[in-house]
């Protein structure tokens, strides 16, 4: 570690002193030698010969048991025996037990994946503009002025979700009036998943004034649900988090944005956040009406009497795709619809008839297909992710740019590490506060002056 002075001893660190080159061994006399001095003054040659054997030594003359164990162990600052040779070589047995104790707490600490998030720089102070609304004095949460987002915590989405927050905050007029509800895997339930505290830690590390709260989702409510999938990243129990936003949401909260963890905001938040939901609905998203719908389900679906057309008859409009992972949620419609139970259901069919291939996004689309207040494309620029077959870059969709989103299989970290980025994966680049291992204090965030225009794709600016 960058304090540790202990490397003469090969210690961990706790005995900041170097210890003294050990003395020689006084040499023995030769034979007739003894008898010699013997016979003028005892007393003084042996003053002289301690003298000369041993210069360094301060105080009474040593026992033979004294040098003994200088011989042994090393000798400590001034002269005296080193602190972990006292009392008999007591303390060098505590001094190796400490050391063992140290190095299996660090491999059981590199085992469980606890204490190994990656590490991030501090993010450049953030203010509200002018007009901002001031804080309600003891509101918190339940402050009316505020705007909700939502997002899950994960080890190895946590790079793409600082860069999400980063870019949020930057694009916000009010950045203080954002609040962030974060959905992490319960640490205490799952050995293999960083804990609260952790995660905790490194969003204050990266933003000190940042408006936030975790809430532990465990895994065990959800996975017996949960069927195979096309890919096995869509089987991760915290894909379904969102399921349950209203259920650990604090109910003063009237609605939420929920974000993936690989978008980027290119434009002020609260534009998205005043969207109009009608009486009729319950999540605004960006629709795709030009893809194949029924691609999202098996030929039992299609085929099943029950199912099939006949489950988005009666809609508003069409049923069409959208994306699950830009969506505004009216989370008290959300309770009192019980859409959480609803979406359980479906998940229970899956496992008997296999109606679907795609992870947690078919049951919002059997639930909310036709209903879906539609929100502009601008705030989802989807699939930057690339194919996920070939892995081959994306552009963005023609027209305005307010949110960029990596979905698919390719990540911009993933390849930016790998020495393979795309295009786009540049403008992400301007937002990571990743830092790898080494000392943050030695870095820092991009300034607000990088993140200029000329970083972002020129749509962005298209009104």
């Amino acid at each position: 570690s960058s304090g540790d002075t202990s490397e003469a001893t090969g210690g961990i660190g706790w005995n900041r002193r170097r210890p003294l080159r050990s003395p020689s061994p006084p040499p023995r006399p030769r034979p007739g030698e003894e008898r010699k001095t013997t016979r003028t003054n005892p007393a003084r040659e042996r003053e002289r010969e301690r003298k000369k054997t041993s210069p360094t030594q301060a105080g009474p003359p040593r026992s033979h048991r004294a040098r003994e164990r200088e011989r042994e162990g090393g000798r400590g600052e001034g002269g005296r025996p080193s602190p972990s040779r006292r009392r008999g070589g007591g303390g060098a047995m505590a001094a190796t037990a400490m050391r063992a104790l140290a190095l299996a707490a660090f491999l059981f600490l590199a085992a469980s994946g606890v204490g190994a998030l990656p590490r991030f720089a501090e993010a450049p102070e953030y203010r509200n503009g002018e007009g901002c609304q001031a804080a309600v004095a003891g509101a918190g949460v339940c402050d009316p002025g505020l705007v909700h987002i939502a997002m899950t915590l994960d080890a190895h989405y946590l790079r793409g979700s600082m860069a999400a927050i980063y870019s949020l905050l930057k694009h916000a007029s009010c950045p203080e009036s954002l609040f962030f509800h974060f959905l992490a895997a319960d640490g205490a339930a799952n050995g293999a998943a960083p804990g609260v505290g952790e995660l905790r830690s490194a969003l204050a590390a990266s933003f000190p004034s940042l408006r936030f709260e975790i809430y532990p989702f465990r895994a065990d409510a959800v996975t017996g649900l949960i069927s195979a999938s096309v890919r096995a990243a869509l089987e991760a129990p915290l894909n379904y988090a969102r399921n349950y936003l209203a259920d650990l949401l604090p109910k003063c909260v009237p609605r939420a944005i929920y974000l993936d963890s690989d978008v980027l905001a290119v434009d002020d938040v609260r534009r998205l956040w005043e969207t109009r939901l009608p009486a009729a609905a319950v999540v605004a998203a960006p629709e795709y009406c030009h893809a194949n719908f029924s691609r999202y389900f098996t030929d039992a679906f299609w085929s099943d009497p029950d199912l099939g057309p006949r489950v988005f008859a009666g809609r508003r409009r069409a049923p069409c795709y959208f994306n699950t992972g830009v969506m505004v949620i009216d989370l008290r419609r959300w309770r009192s619809g019980n859409y959480r139970q609803r979406i359980e259901q479906w998940m229970e069919l899956q496992k008997e008839k296999r109606i679907y291939e795609l992870g947690s996004l078919p049951p919002f689309l059997l639930l909310f297909a036709g209903e879906v207040e539609a929100v502009d494309h601008r705030w989802n620029q989807h699939g930057l992710g690339g194919d996920n077959v070939l892995g081959s870059c994306r552009p963005l969709h023609k027209g305005p740019v307010s949110l960029m989103h990596w979905s698919g299989k390719g990540k911009p970290w993933d390849r930016l590490d790998a020495g393979r980025p795309c295009p786009l994966d540049h403008t992400w680049k301007s937002y990571d506060l990743y830092i790898g291992d080494g000392d943050a204090s030695q870095a820092s965030a991009p300034s607000w002056a990088s993140l200029s225009s000329s970083a972002l794709p020129a749509a962005v600016f298209s009104w």
